[in-house]
C-alpha cells in the first residue's frame, strides 16, 4: 500500500494555471501507474490523466487534452499534474491514485489521496 498526499488546489481565475502535486511515501512510486481524477458535488469521480511506470506514456480525457500535463519524477516519489488554461468547468476536487495496470477505470486504482480542491472563477 501506498500513501498519497496531494497539494497545489485553489482558487484561480478562468485563463489562468495551477501545478497540482501528488507526494508518494511507503512504496517506491515507480511500482505504480499513477492517475489523476476530479470529482464534483454529486457526480461520479472521473478520470482526468493516467501516466505509466517510466513517465513515457500518458492518456488523458478528451476535455483537458492540450491543457493539461501529467508528469512523475520518481527520484522524488511524485506526481505532477500542471492545469493551463483552466476553465470553470474544471473546478472539482482532484484525487491522485496509484494502480498496477496502465488503464484508465477508476475501479483499478487500489490507493487514493485526501483530494485537493481546485476552483476555477470565471
Amino acid at each position: 500500500q501506498v500513501q498519497l498526499v496531494e497539494s497545489g488546489g485553489g482558487l484561480v481565475q478562468a485563463g489562468g494555471s495551477l501545478r497540482l502535486s501528488c507526494a508518494a511515501s511507503g512504496r517506491t512510486l515507480s511500482s505504480y501507474v499513477m492517475g489523476w481524477f476530479r470529482q464534483t458535488p454529486g457526480k461520479e469521480r472521473e478520470f482526468v490523466a493516467v501516466i505509466n511506470w517510466s513517465g513515457s506514456a500518458t492518456i488523458y480525457t478528451n476535455s483537458v487534452k492540450g491543457r493539461f500535463t501529467i508528469s512523475r519524477d520518481n527520484a522524488k516519489n511524485t506526481v505532477y499534474l500542471q492545469m493551463n488554461s483552466l476553465k470553470p468547468e474544471d473546478t472539482a476536487v482532484y484525487y491522485c491514485a496509484a494502480s498496477s495496470l496502465y488503464l484508465v477505470s477508476t475501479e483499478l486504482y487500489n490507493d487514493w489521496g485526501q483530494g485537493t480542491q481546485v476552483t476555477v472563477s470565471s
